[in-house]
């Protein structure tokens, strides 16, 4: 199936954003001094947000530095509305946000469970209607093998992320006009508008359930 004209339109802008973007020098130890901010809710394993609704905060640790410094410049930038990371993202440097990113990024790479032990296609597969949703979604086309293998850095590792946490960011993405909440990326907007909730929460329910390379490093609350 081709694409709809406005979604390839969006797909291919992302893209050029994304190859437009000015690349920083990462220091992952002068990144470990900087985190600070966020182990007191990134370091805590379980640890729930409560705007706009309890859910459990995103495992970073392993995540693509790449797509943690687009998610930051998104914030700082009010593409993402979320007031507390939209105040953290501000008082970031772009050399700051390299530095975290590639210190999670590193922080991963102990994990016994790294990208060699997961495997290409998911463990476990899905029933038949959320392999529908996952296609009609075409989620694979982005985060790659097993939701675990970008296509791009700038796209975010899925699988073993919250459930939670996802099904939060997939409906924020389909909010409009609220100044608190939402966020722009225009490849998501489109990519979630023809979905109802229980769908949403059904694809972020089973991608979820997969092992992935994100997680969380218990840090102490203050150093």
């Amino acid at each position: 199936m081709r694409p709809a004209p406005a979604l390839a339109l969006a797909f291919l802008a992302a893209v050029a954003s994304l190859a437009a973007a000015p690349a920083f020098a990462q220091n992952a130890a002068a990144g470990e001094k900087k985190a600070a901010m966020c182990i007191g809710c990134h370091g805590l394993p379980g640890f729930q947000a409560s705007f706009p609704e309890v859910y459990r905060v995103p495992m970073i640790a392993g995540q693509g530095a790449k797509y943690i410094v687009a998610s930051l410049a998104a914030y700082k930038k009010g593409e993402r509305k979320h007031p507390t990371m939209r105040g953290i993202a501000a008082s970031l440097s772009d050399a700051d946000m390299a530095d975290l990113a590639a210190f999670y990024e590193q922080q991963g790479s102990a994990s016994l469970k790294n990208v060699a032990q997961v495997p290409e296609q998911p463990a476990v597969q899905p029933k038949p209607e959320v392999a529908a949703l996952l296609t009609k979604g075409a989620c694979a086309s982005c985060h790659g093998a097993n939701y675990n293998k970008p296509i791009d850095g700038a796209y975010p590792k899925l699988a073993g992320q919250h459930a939670d946490y996802l099904f939060a960011a997939l409906r924020s993405y389909g909010v409009e006009g609220n100044p608190v909440l939402g966020r722009g990326h225009p490849v998501m907007v489109a990519q979630v508008k023809p979905f109802k909730r229980s769908e949403l929460k059904a694809m972020a329910d089973y991608i979820g359930s997969l092992p992935g390379d994100v997680r969380t490093v218990k840090q102490p609350s203050f150093r």
